[in-house]
């Protein structure tokens, strides 16, 4: 019999998961609607029928944990507290409810500590002990490794690093503070950027025939790599944003490498160029030179799913 864990991702729209041997080969996979199934209890079995119907295709595979990545999970408890995109409301007790269904070592924690174990076990981050990993969507996440483990911190919600505040008074954030360094950061914050610039500035730009709802980070990182003056401009005021995060972020833990995941981050060479020329401008000297900023090791595609393995072979570990 071949050893899997199951990675469970849940977002706030979709839900990936799969059977994932100790290498990171995903051995099957499947995917549900969240939205769905607004009673937790409800998706949890559904969830538990999905999965054991994988395991019973694969005869030969036996099942010893379930790692589970989900919005404001609390690794500590096993619960997700306060999801403002999930239908749950409250506290909900993930773990105990999927260890009536399972008799597994069971593990849950937020999608971008997922993504930081993801990054040590099967992706760029393979032999270091101290990174940081960004995820860079809707929002921007945050995984923070120091000596090998993920900060927890005392409530289990450690490295909230979108929700530090880098413009006092600055933009809206949906955590109903102002100036959160995901607002300027992400591949949200890019948008805003854009949209900002094409107001204000004069220049030509096919980014002007996009309607603002239709613009993502994506397509400005097509348009900035034809020459675009706008997208440009954008990509290297987000760039300046993203690297005083990073440069706080590193006067704290002093990472090996800041490795970038998510929808900006796909912009590339357009976006890692600025983005380290503006670290190294205004980094404190004793830490020159000793960061790598680096896009993840883990594909896209995978990501989610790998995840969330990852940390059920970590807690078996």
């Amino acid at each position: 019999m071949k050893e899997v864990v199951a990675g469970i991702d849940i977002g706030g729209t979709n839900t990936v998961f799969g059977l994932v041997d100790k290498s990171g080969n995903i051995l099957a996979q499947g995917n549900l609607k969240t939205t769905d199934y607004p009673e937790i209890k409800n998706f949890v079995s559904v969830v538990t029928v999905s999965i054991n119907k994988l395991i019973e295709e694969k005869t030969d595979l036996e099942l010893i944990g379930i790692g589970i990545g989900a919005p404001n999970a609390n690794y500590h408890k096993g619960t997700i507290e306060l999801a403002p995109n999930l239908a749950w409301k409250g506290i909900v007790p993930l773990a105990e409810y999927m260890k009536e269904k399972f008799d597994v070592p069971i593990a849950v924690t937020n999608d971008a500590n997922a993504a930081a174990i993801g990054e040590m076990i099967f992706g760029g981050a393979k032999k270091m002990k101290n990174f940081i990993i960004l995820t860079l969507g809707t929002g921007l996440g945050s995984g923070i490794v120091i000596n090998g483990e993920v900060v927890y911190g005392h409530t289990g919600h450690a490295g909230e690093l979108g929700h530090t505040i880098i413009v006092p008074g600055g933009r809206d954030c949906g955590c109903g503070r102002q100036g959160c360094y995901e607002t300027y950061a992400s591949a949200s914050g890019l948008v805003r950027t854009v949209l900002y610039m094409l107001s204000e500035m004069r220049d030509e730009s096919p980014l002007r025939d996009i309607k603002p709802s239709d613009l993502t980070s994506k397509i400005i990182g097509e348009t900035a790599s034809k020459g675009d003056n706008i997208a440009v401009e954008a990509l290297d005021y987000t760039a300046e944003y993203l690297a005083l995060g990073i440069i706080n972020a590193i006067g704290f833990s002093s990472p090996e490498a800041i490795f970038l995941f998510g929808g900006l981050a796909q912009a590339g060479e357009m976006l890692f160029t600025p983005l380290r020329k503006y670290i190294d401008e205004n980094i404190q000297p004793i830490f020159k030179g000793t960061v790598k900023v680096l896009p993840s090791g883990v594909s896209e595609s995978n990501a989610a799913v790998l995840g969330a393995a990852a940390l059920a072979w970590n807690e078996l570990r």
